[in-house]
Formats: C-alpha cells, sequence, structure tokens
C-alpha cells in the first residue's frame, strides 16, 4: 500500500514514513512537476518522475530499516 501512494502521492508516502522535512521538499518538487506536466515542458515529467522515485526509495529503506531492527532485536534476545 505504501509504494502505491509512493506513486500516485509522493510527498504523503514520505510523511507516513516519519520524515516530515523530506516530506516538504519532495512536495514542493511534485507539484512542480505537476504545474509542468500540464504545460508542454519535458522538464514536469522528469521532475514528477523524481519525486516518484524518491518517495519509492524512502519506503523501501524505512522498510529496510525496520527490519534490521528486528532481526538485531532477535539475534540480541538468543543470545542474551
Amino acid at each position: 500500500m505504501s509504494y502505491l501512494l509512493a506513486i500516485l502521492v509522493p510527498p504523503l508516502a514520505i510523511l507516513f514514513q516519519g520524515k516530515p522535512f523530506q516530506a516538504v521538499f519532495n512536495g514542493l518538487l511534485w507539484i512542480g512537476g505537476l504545474l509542468f506536466i500540464l504545460l508542454p515542458f519535458v522538464v514536469g515529467q522528469g521532475a514528477w518522475l523524481l519525486a516518484v522515485i524518491w518517495a519509492i526509495v524512502v519506503v523501501y529503506n524505512s522498510r529496510s530499516e525496520a527490519r534490521d531492527r528486528r532481526l538485531i532485536e532477535e539475534a540480541l534476545r538468543r543470545r542474551g
């Protein structure tokens, strides 16, 4: 679900991952891209695509960090 949100509304997906400052900058990039897509500029498509890729990477890294934390905690419990 987070990946779908990252594609449709990237700033919201980043905000849900607990990164408000990145969400603000991604929102500016995303909205700027959407505005330029309405005009016949290729720059708008690039900005929109960059915002989507950024959100997908943030969601992926957030899930990866959570998985790593779980694995470390489990390893420490087994050891201790």
